[in-house]
């Protein structure tokens, strides 16, 4: 018999039904349960699979580069980065006639386009690109690099080359390679070109291959590095009347401490950043030759786990255990790796508006909101997912006698108080937060605004005062001009921070209000209780009073049959899967919020937001309404418009959004009847009933029915909002 897919499951593969594709997409990527795997292939398999996994990176990024420079206007945008509007590549499509040719014809181009909103006009002006040749030059060589990782993935799949576990679970030596190497290296490198290229090309000297061994960086070289005065290298700073990519107000500096942002660019000064690069690459590589590798020199980390005695026994057995259960689970690797990659894609988010990095982008206010909205979600998903291998650890790879009393044994011992406490917050912020929200909406209602409830966040504001913010009048820290800090900070360190803390045309420390508090409450009642699903999820994994053989069943079970009344929806999966909704709507109100706030503040009438916010009528009306009219109306009889793309967009969303619900809110035998009937009418329908099929047609399982709903749900979720959020900014700041 020839081998069907999959191959990897030989039980799956004889399965006669269409239930064999569907489970077998399913486990392609658990390669823990396949046919005859081993530990070593395992750990193979994933090794050879990053690989993929940068070459599809590479081609990726090679594919931005590459479009632009053959379909965009780089080089007139670099004219004039405030009034050309970015290309990302063009259009074509046999539907558009006239109107939508027209429409869609901007940024100085022959025929349709698509406007750029993802903020890399502005990055690889800020990193010293300038023309055309420079971007297909980096096209040309990531995708040189990705074939490299394509050709580096095979080789490690050959014999001769296979990596042999020992190599994969030598903690201090990968420790070594990705703290020295990956992070301290890279930042090196970074900072390299920042001061060799980036720096000069902002000052308009254009530093390629040909000249690179001529120009100076900096006028005395490296003759300050070596004779100890390295604060020549901060001296002569770009002026505040610099004119960026040009020599006019330019200075010599390369590593400066200035803080604050460049004026004419609103964005960091790039000596500073290169001098941020040079501290972490240094920080980095002296990290990651804490550990001892083959030298024998350094601190071993199972040593230090276990050395470690808790004060007053607090802990029990502390981290004793711990070096082996980590570094013999792959999930519990994924979930740290998950959780730390999720809190920086949130802090990019964050920072990319708030600090921007990149020339001009501040004053892009579409890619401003489009970015931020992007890098939140993008945490989100990763950060659930931190949890749902956290769970899957404590089903397949924990064990109890190897932890007994450490610090992992004794969260699922006081599991309970965890769980309540996290319950008790959810419910408290939420009753408290609706609450007030309710009673303003109905003391609107009734005409007596007068009468909401609106408190002050004066301990946000307090903490703002204390990093310099002088508009709340709290006299405090670096806002209290009689300080120390503060005089400090005049000459010594980032001078340029409390000008830019207080200048309202950027997004450092916003002012904030009633509407603010309120909000913030809300986005808080989100994340404890996405919290509280997820840790309940991990923690209940391997077993509960309900349920205390839970472990058995694996991570995705539906339920254990009618015999057990009530173990439906209380797998780890479940969690997950229930997770992701509150994610998803946590993330909601935190971009609502964002784009609100930043929209009013842009177009200089915040009290909008200030009024408005502090009512859901408020957010429902003034926010969400009045800025989908462009969309609601986004092509009709009368014409179209550069919107209508993003009008459409939005009803797609909707209607993929809804289409999960067919999935989540009925259970399978619907299906399966409905299944039955329509193949019974295809084999005696003449002409169809010439196709037959191999496999018997059945409906999808709980479980994957509801991964399939998920999936709808999210993607048009993802969809509407993104949809809203560019046309309202880009119909509003073009």
């Amino acid at each position: 018999m020839a081998l069907r897919f999959p191959r990897f499951s030989q039980g799956l593969a004889q399965d006669p039904t269409t239930r064999r594709i569907w489970f077998g997409i399913a486990t392609a990527h658990d390669f823990e349960s396949h046919d005859d795997i081993t530990e070593e292939r395992l750990y193979q398999n994933i090794f050879a699979s990053h690989f993929g996994q940068l070459a599809i990176i590479f081609l990726w990024t090679s594919g931005n580069l590459f479009h632009v420079a053959w379909q965009g206007n780089f080089e007139t945008w670099v004219q004039d980065p405030l009034h050309v509007r970015p290309i990302a590549h063009a259009i074509w499509d046999p539907h558009f006639g006239q109107p939508a040719v027209e429409a869609f014809t901007r940024g100085g181009a022959l025929g349709p386009v698509n406007i750029a909103y993802s903020g890399v006009y502005q990055w690889w002006y800020t990193i010293g690109l300038r023309t055309n040749e420079d971007l297909y030059t980096g096209a040309l060589f990531l995708l040189f690099l990705s074939a490299l990782s394509l050709i580096g993935g095979w080789l490690h799949l050959q014999p001769k080359w296979k990596p042999r576990v020992s190599w994969f679970k030598n903690a201090e030596s990968r420790l070594n390679h990705h703290l020295s190497g990956l992070f301290g290296v890279s930042s090196l490198a970074w900072t390299g070109h920042l001061v060799h290229v980036a720096i000069p090309a902002s000052r308009g000297e254009y530093v390629r291959w040909n000249n690179f061994l001529n120009v100076l960086p900096h006028p005395q070289g490296l003759g300050p590095l070596f004779t100890g005065q390295w604060n020549l290298y901060a001296q002569n700073p770009d002026s505040s009347s610099h004119l960026f990519g040009t020599s006019q107000g330019s200075g010599t500096a390369i590593l400066t401490l200035l803080g604050g942002f460049h004026p004419q660019t609103q964005s960091l000064w790039l000596t500073d950043m290169a001098h941020h690069h040079l501290a972490i690459a240094i920080l980095f590589l002296i990290a990651g030759h804490m550990y001892r590798t083959n030298f024998g020199i350094g601190h071993s980390i199972k040593d230090l786990l276990e050395a470690h005695i808790p004060p007053g026994g607090r802990l029990g057995r502390g981290h004793n255990g711990l070096y082996d259960t980590i570094n013999n689970s792959i999930h519990f690797q994924l979930g740290l790796a998950l959780a730390s990659l999720g809190v920086i894609t949130s802090l990019v988010a964050q920072h990319m508006y708030s600090l921007p990095a990149y020339a001009f982008i501040a004053q892009d206010f579409t890619t401003q909101a489009a970015l931020y909205t992007h890098h939140q979600y993008i945490a989100g998903f990763i950060m659930t997912g931190a949890f749902a291998h956290g769970a899957i650890f404590f089903i397949r790879d924990y064990n109890p006698e190897q932890n007994e009393d450490n610090v992992l044994a004794r969260m699922l011992d006081h599991k309970e108080a965890i769980i309540s406490h996290l319950s008790w917050a959810s419910l408290f912020l939420g009753f408290h937060t609706l609450g007030l929200y309710v009673h303003n909406d109905v003391m609107l209602a009734f005409g007596t605004p007068e009468k909401q409830i609106l408190i002050e966040p004066i301990f946000a504001q307090w903490i703002q005062s204390a990093h310099g913010k002088t508009s709340y009048g709290f006299d405090v820290l670096l806002s209290s001009t009689s300080g120390p800090a503060f005089n400090a900070g005049r000459s010594i360190w980032l001078p340029g921070w409390l000008n830019a803390i207080n200048e309202n045309s950027n997004s450092l420390f916003l002012t904030i209000g009633p509407g603010d508090f309120l909000v913030h409450h809300a986005i808080a009642l989100g994340l404890h209780t996405t919290t509280l699903i997820l840790v309940k999820g991990a923690l209940d994994a391997r077993g509960s009073k309900l349920m205390p053989d839970k472990k058995d069943f694996g991570y995705s079970f539906p339920c254990d049959g009618p015999g057990r009344g009530g173990t439906c929806d209380i797998s780890a999966w479940d969690a997950f899967y229930l997770a992701v909704f509150w994610m998803l709507n946590t993330i909601g109100w935190v971009t609502f919020y964002w784009h609100w706030k930043h929209i009013t503040l842009w177009q200089g009438n915040v009290s909008q937001f200030n009024e408005s916010s502090t009512y859901l009528m408020g957010w429902l009306r003034d926010y969400l309404w009045l800025n989908s009219s462009q969309l609601i109306n986004g092509y009709n009889p009368f014409g179209m418009n550069s919107l209508s793309v993003w009008a459409w967009m939005f009803l797609f969303g909707h209607l993929v959004w809804a289409t999960g619900f067919m999935f989540l809110i009925s259970w399978r035998g619907y299906w399966q009847e409905l299944i039955e009937t329509l193949a019974w009418a295809h084999e005696r329908t003449p002409l169809a009933n010439l196709i037959r099929w191999k496999d018997k047609p059945v409906a999808l399982s709980i479980v994957q029915a509801r991964l399939v709903g998920l999936a709808h749900f999210s993607v048009g979720y993802i969809f509407t909002y993104a949809a809203f959020l560019i046309a309202s900014t880009s119909g509003k700041f073009g």
